[in-house]
């Protein structure tokens, strides 16, 4: 994030634009390169022939300027705003315009409704968006579109302190073979640990923002991070529950003090599609870094 002081509504709209358009066409490399390395480590050979597929659609989608899934979500913004930063616009209404844009140029399919009437908005709008304040003149907006096969077997439980460490792990674990096919394995696991119960559900969506492969900063968090990758992976269930040694590519963790009596644990699922796409404010303009 550089120390930049002010940037125009436009280009924020059009910064949104292309991240819309990206996240829903192009897989991280990190999420890419661990589905490559699931597919040379699996020993089922019905599981290996399912990431084969899933690794040649992320190529093809690339190729093609198609998105990875015909479910290209709702769309969660976070956006991390410096205080000192000049905006002289409405920085949200920019942010749902630039969606709009973004998914009527990337022919993306329009899925976001009413949840009474279940009228379709016709636009992706409005998206789900956090805003975050540092002591800085930054600027960083992320995209995480969010598919619902995933986002519905999300779960939260407000465990008893008692329940510890391993009464956590054993309720993911259970939830993941709850779950099954239905989030489209192998994806990523987020989970959030402690706050309230609205953070604890925002900390395990943040968790999906993390790259494959970047553990929690703690000792003892990234140990239980490590822990319930190899126990889930160990379940059998496989990509798409058809079997195999692959059920997740990754689990990340975040975590926040809490209660003394109370123990929420949030628990969000992104499937093998774990689509994401970033950009930061750089000599005064965004910069997409993934």
């Amino acid at each position: 994030m550089d120390m930049e002081s002010a940037i125009s509504k436009k280009e924020v709209i059009q910064c949104v634009a292309q991240l819309v358009e990206k996240a829903a066409k192009v897989l991280p490399d990190d999420v890419l390169n661990a589905l490559i390395e699931a597919y040379k480590r699996e020993r089922n050979y019905g599981a290996k022939k399912i990431l084969e597929i899933l690794i040649e659609n992320a190529r093809i989608a690339k190729e093609k300027n198609l998105p990875i899934c015909q479910d290209t979500g709702i769309d969660c913004i976070f956006a991390t705003v410096g205080q000192g930063l000049l905006l002289d616009f409405d920085l949200k209404e920019a942010i749902c315009q630039g969606v709009r844009q973004g998914t009527r140029e990337g022919y993306l399919r329009v899925s976001v409704a009413d949840p009474l009437t279940r009228i379709n908005t016709g636009d992706n709008t409005p998206p789900i968006v956090h805003f975050e304040l540092i002591p800085e003149r930054c600027l960083e907006i992320t995209v995480l579109p969010k598919g619902c096969g995933s986002e519905n077997m999300s779960a939260l439980y407000m465990l008893p302190p008692s329940s510890g460490r391993e009464g956590i792990v054993s309720r993911v674990i259970e939830r993941v073979v709850e779950a099954g096919a239905n989030p489209c394995p192998p994806g990523v696991i987020g989970i959030g640990i402690g706050g309230t119960m609205e953070k604890a559900a925002l900390l395990a969506k943040k968790a999906l923002l993390r790259p494959i492969g970047t553990h929690h900063e703690r000792e003892d968090v990234r140990k239980m991070e490590e822990e319930l990758l190899e126990r889930i992976n160990g379940l059998g269930l496989g990509p798409l529950g058809l079997g195999g040694d692959t059920t997740s590519i990754w689990v990340a963790m975040e975590v926040y003090p809490c209660h003394i009596a109370s123990l929420p644990v949030a628990i969000n699922y992104q499937c093998h599609a774990a689509r994401r796409a970033r950009a930061v404010l750089h000599n005064g303009q965004m910069e997409i870094v993934e």
